[in-house]
């Protein structure tokens, strides 16, 4: 199977998943799935997040999501427990599509690594 076709069938694995555990009825978009990647970095689950908390979460996604391929590195986790990452290098300039294939990649893998999909 080509590598596109085996990212899709995953990325489609992982939406299922999680729309079926997290969601009620409405498919998970990728910026759900990225504020849902946030709050497990957290770690704080079961706690109610105000909208600045949001944005904040979805950043901490894509840090942790963007570290395996050098962009972010973890530094140090807050007195609060919100990790926080140290930028590494600039991302190369993406088109909105390779983007959008970028971060499923990182998504995918990261719960390949996570041992949620296989």
């Amino acid at each position: 199977m080509a590598r596109d076709e085996v990212l899709k069938e995953r990325w489609n694995t992982v939406v299922e998943k999680l729309t079926h555990q997290f969601a009620e009825g409405d498919t998970l978009d990728l910026d759900a799935i990225i504020y849902l990647i946030g709050v497990q970095e957290l770690g704080q689950i079961h706690r109610t997040f105000k909208k600045d908390d949001k944005v904040n979460l979805m950043h901490i996604a894509i840090c942790r999501l963007l570290e395996p391929y050098g962009y972010y590195e973890f530094d140090y986790f807050d007195d609060d427990g919100w990790p926080h990452y140290k930028f590494k290098e600039e991302l190369p300039t993406l088109k909105a599509g390779e983007q959008t294939v970028l971060m499923k990649e990182a998504i995918v893998n990261y719960f390949l690594e996570k041992e949620y999909i296989e």
